[in-house]
């Protein structure tokens, strides 16, 4: 079939800083608008304005403890700031799109109040009040498109059909997400209508909102690209796309042209906040690419992740990323000593309080084992192991203000020395390791440092793989 017999289909995430005012989320608009201008057909998946999802979490929190004043005030700080920008993109006050936005934020309000009320935040109440975000800027984004002349639908995740399970908080679609989006939206596209989705939200078949997690608006785009079997999903970011490290940290990094969806995975784990780490999940079977875009500059290619590695001989890592503020739990005692259960027990403990391992490792004696945690779940971790396994009572001690470093690359599988280049790197610059951990896909290894040395580190590894940019001649 000709293009022309089947129009390309683009699925168009925008993140928090491409919907951060009017003047942002009518640039956004605008970068639909091309393709939709060129007869393509696009569906628009829009995050929070930036910085209210933390601001709803505060709200959520201040309710919970009972200072429901501060809370009202905060929702009144959001009218505010949406009703602004619905006016200068152009909403009467008495239009469709201003009486949703006063809605939405009375029933915001209630549920706040519920929380007050109870002096309770569930999961459920909790992704309730924080999916709200989404549910007030894609009204905007509405907006936008048609002042652009473009006509636009917004639905909320559960309304296009973003089916999950009841995990409120990290909730995962169904599979009948995928008929159910095919059916809610179909028809809007073939009536050349623009569907604009709140990203980061689902709803369970009972009609619960969920959330899929932070930085679930790429997840949602993805199940939404997978379902419609877009051409490509295009992910718009303020950065050129996915670097070779934070340019925060290191300012020789540059853009990556081409990643495969395990790369951008590992990446994703290993702390790079530029996809959801299951966001190309939905994309690997259909092979559905994915790309990462510069809101700033569209017209530059960004970086393409396909199911091909693209391996170039030269440079086996591609990417060095870093998690800060990680603890080192090491379990050891008599107890554990040859008993192979106790390993099978300590992860049954943290798999039962949804703890994630960044690393893990183990002795050959089976004497001790070391696990890498986020800081933040250390308090519950700690708790988990406290009781005694099998009747066994363990010694855990607890390492903080560590990091983990890790170098993603399909380029490593079967290349020698890479490791050797990677310690010999750290030890020249006298940087201490504290743990290791490679997986035997070859796609990444990792360090656990300390966490003062993270950036030093970083930079110091992404030179050593010849990462750098290379310096302009005068």
């Amino acid at each position: 079939m000709s293009m022309s017999e089947t129009p390309q289909l683009l699925v168009m995430k925008f993140g928090g800083t491409n919907m951060g005012d009017a003047a942002a989320i009518r640039h956004s608009a605008s970068l639909a608008g091309r393709s939709l201008a060129a007869g393509v057909r696009v569906v628009v998946v829009v995050s929070a304005m930036a910085g209210v999802t933390n601001q709803l979490l505060s709200i959520a929190d201040a309710a919970e403890k009972g200072d429901i004043a501060l809370a009202n005030d905060q929702i009144a700080a959001l009218r505010t700031r949406h009703f602004t920008a619905a006016q200068e993109l152009g909403a009467a006050p008495d239009s469709s799109v201003s009486r949703e936005i006063r809605e939405l934020l009375e029933t915001l309000r209630q549920a706040v109040y519920g929380v007050y009320l109870l002096r309770e935040l569930t999961p459920r109440s909790k992704d309730l009040i924080v999916a709200f975000g989404e549910r007030l800027s894609a009204p905007l984004m509405t907006v936008a498109l048609e002042r652009w002349g473009h006509r636009a639908h917004h639905l909320t995740g559960g309304q296009a059909g973003i089916v999950t399970d009841s995990h409120f908080g990290s909730a995962r679609p169904l599979p009948s997400a995928a008929g159910r989006i095919r059916d809610r939206l179909s028809g809007l596209l073939d009536a050349g209508v623009t569907p604009v989705i709140s990203g980061f939200m689902g709803e369970t078949e009972k009609g619960a909102v969920t959330t899929l997690g932070r930085g679930g608006t790429d997840f949602s785009a993805t199940i939404v690209g997978a379902a419609l079997h877009a051409s490509e999903v295009w992910a718009w970011k303020d950065v050129d796309g996915v670097m070779s490290a934070d340019p925060r940290s290191v300012p020789g990094a540059q853009n990556i042209a081409q990643l495969s969806y395990g790369e951008v995975m590992e990446l994703a784990y290993f702390g790079a906040k530029v996809l959801h780490p299951l966001a190309v999940t939905p994309l690997q079977d259909a092979g559905i690419p994915l790309r990462v875009k510069s809101a700033a500059d569209p017209d530059f290619p960004g970086t393409l992740v396909t199911g091909d590695a693209h391996t170039d001989g030269v440079h086996p890592v591609k990417a060095v990323t870093a998690i800060r503020n990680v603890s080192i739990i090491n379990v050891s005692g008599a107890g554990i000593l040859g008993v192979p259960d106790v390993v099978a027990d300590l992860f049954a403990a943290l798999a039962r309080e949804n703890i994630t391992l960044l690393m893990v490792s183990q002795s050959s004696s089976m004497s001790n084992v070391s696990l890498v945690i986020l800081g933040s779940d250390e308090e519950r971790t700690l708790a988990a192991l406290t009781p005694p396994m099998g009747g066994r009572q363990l010694q855990v001690d607890v390492q903080r203000g560590v990091a983990v470093l890790a170098i993603v690359g399909a380029g490593m599988r079967g290349t020698k020395g890479v490791s050797a280049r990677l310690f010999g790197a750290l030890a020249g610059d006298d940087i201490n390791i504290l743990m290791i951990s490679q997986g035997s896909s070859e796609l990444n290894i990792s360090v656990a440092i300390e966490g003062q040395d993270v950036d030093r580190a970083t930079r110091t590894v992404h030179g050593a793989f010849g990462l750098d940019a290379p310096v302009a001649a005068d």
